[in-house]
């Protein structure tokens, strides 16, 4: 029986998104490319830390894992995706201040 915590539904167009930014950022010039598989790779440790997570419960449930190392992952995985949530709310406020600019 697999249990399936956290998902991977949005992940694969996080990641799309973020090789977008840094394809597009690529002839403008070296930092915001940067930027861009920064973001890719912060996205790319939120799903390895979810699949960590996975993993311990499932062992957990089979009684081949224990609990403490069950509730740590899943801990690093919640602030895993709390960091990725305060980062993206950032970046849309960010994008939202220079939308409202004046011409």
């Amino acid at each position: 029986m697999a249990v399936e915590l956290f998902g991977t539904t949005g992940a694969g167009a996080a990641k799309a998104a973020a090789k977008k930014i840094a394809g597009a950022a690529a002839g403008g010039g070296g930092n915001v490319a940067d930027f861009g598989e920064s973001l890719a790779k912060l996205i790319d440790g939120v799903e390895k830390t979810g699949a960590d997570a996975n993993t311990a419960v499932n062992d957990m449930i089979g009684k081949t894992g224990e609990v403490h190392d069950a509730m740590i992952a899943l801990q690093r995985a919640e602030q895993a995706l709390q960091l990725t949530v305060q980062i993206r709310n950032k970046l849309v406020s960010a994008y939202q201040d220079i939308m409202r600019m004046p011409i």
